[in-house]
């Protein structure tokens, strides 16, 4: 049985990308509510599926590291390759091991070369690597000085490109729910519905289940079974009516529409409101401007933009959800979800403590500007008061006397 990878142990079974922490903080990004699947198995190393396949991934300061674990399939034929090598090997002579030996290895060479490549290429697409998260940040600082406070400490939160069906469908389970027991539906929507790819230290990981085994007449009944209450229908029914209505790659072809059409396309599916539809988008559409709103981001624009428009409002409407959209649009351009997701992730409970450093910073720099008013203030009452009469003078000299005391209390 294979074990978790654990990358103390030797970088013999890693391969690596080159990415620095402020392009990519893993436990950030793979936990802040992006995607459900992904569980941290150790320190620092974070374990789940991507594209059909198990990974373990973990990153030092400007690498990230991954491995990838043999599905059930490969290691069957592992294994029958070694059985019929023990029985051929009775038969052969040295010689001829020998000869076999070295064709052997040239085409295990020329066969890993390929899914080594095929590997990375899945994990730069995964992570949108192609997508400089610096230039970023530089560009929505000189927008919005918040927001530069808080993408100063909560770096390499990075839009993932997830499958469209696994995205929708782990969505359509977010409704009125929270992240720890969303994990726990997706986890048990995969075990009863999805393929088993790999056992891991006594755990099973399964592929996402596929539309066609969604739509299945008997999963409403079955998710139910398992806790799903009414998603347990949106889910069966979006299925079905993706199939019968648009056929299965009606999805992924939704990455070359423009984001409004692809919104209100997926706005047609049974349990798919405004924001699933926009996370959808953002998350594995390729809709970098779409800005998903819930409570949470709701009240970050009421506190932190001081955005009026519904501010007597009980409920999230769509006229509300496109204004506050529109809002952040305006403010950080076409990677406004981009933006978005970095005050999401640090208004999130889990990254408090994260956001407290922010809390402590924030005020040394206050005094700082504070000692600067006090000294450029001071300065331009000198040069004013220069020259004139001593009882004038002697007054400008009283006030500068108690900005300086001022400036000494809060420095100290």
């Amino acid at each position: 049985m294979a074990k978790h990878a654990v990358f103390s142990s030797g970088t013999r079974l890693w391969k690596s990308v080159d990415c620095v922490k402020s392009q990519l903080r893993l436990e950030l990004t793979l936990a802040c509510g992006q995607s459900f699947r992904w569980r941290e198995t150790s320190e620092g190393h974070w374990t789940g599926v991507i594209g059909g396949r198990v990974w373990t991934l973990t990153q030092t300061d400007d690498t990230l590291w991954y491995h990838v674990y043999k599905n059930k399939v490969e290691q069957t034929k592992g294994c029958d390759r070694k059985r019929r090598a023990g029985t051929s090997s009775l038969e052969e002579n040295k010689s001829e091991k020998k000869f076999k030996g070295r064709v052997k290895e040239e085409e295990d060479e020329q066969v890993a070369v390929t899914p080594v490549k095929e590997e990375e290429q899945m994990l730069r697409d995964y992570f949108q690597l192609n997508v400089n998260l610096e230039e970023l940040h530089t560009h929505w600082g000189k927008a919005d000085p918040h927001l530069k406070q808080i993408a100063d400490i909560f770096t390499g939160v990075r839009m993932l490109r997830q499958d469209p069906t696994e995205c929708l469908f782990s969505f359509i389970c977010t409704s009125n729910n929270h992240i720890s027991r969303i994990q726990g539906m997706v986890e048990r929507l995969c075990q009863a519905l999805g393929s088993p790819l790999c056992q891991v230290d006594q755990t099973t990981y399964y592929d996402f289940p596929s539309l066609t085994a969604l739509a299945d007449s008997s999963v409403e009944a079955r998710l139910r079974d398992l806790g799903f209450g009414y998603r347990a229908r949106f889910l069966q029914q979006s299925a079905k009516q993706i199939l019968e209505t648009h056929g299965p790659q009606w999805l992924k072809g939704l990455r070359s529409v423009p984001y409004p059409q692809a919104r209100h396309a997926l706005r047609t599916l049974p349990g798919v409101g405004t924001k699933v539809a926009d996370c959808v988008c953002l998350m594995s559409l390729d809709k970098a401007e779409a800005v998903p709103v819930d409570t949470h981001v709701w009240q970050i624009a009421k506190r932190d933009y001081k955005f009026a428009s519904g501010s007597t409002q009980k409920t999230i409407t769509d006229k509300l959800h496109r204004d506050i959209g529109e809002f952040f649009r305006n403010l950080w351009g076409p990677y406004a979800g981009w933006a978005q997701s970095v005050l999401f992730c640090a208004d999130l409970k889990k990254f408090q403590k994260m956001k407290e450093t922010l809390c402590l910073v924030q005020p040394k720099k206050e005094e700082e500007d504070e000692e600067e008013e006090v000294r450029t203030t001071c300065k331009k009452t000198k040069m004013k008061t220069e020259g004139k009469e001593t009882v004038k003078h002697g007054k400008t000299k009283s006030a500068c006397y108690e900005l300086d005391k001022s400036w000494d209390t809060a420095s100290h």
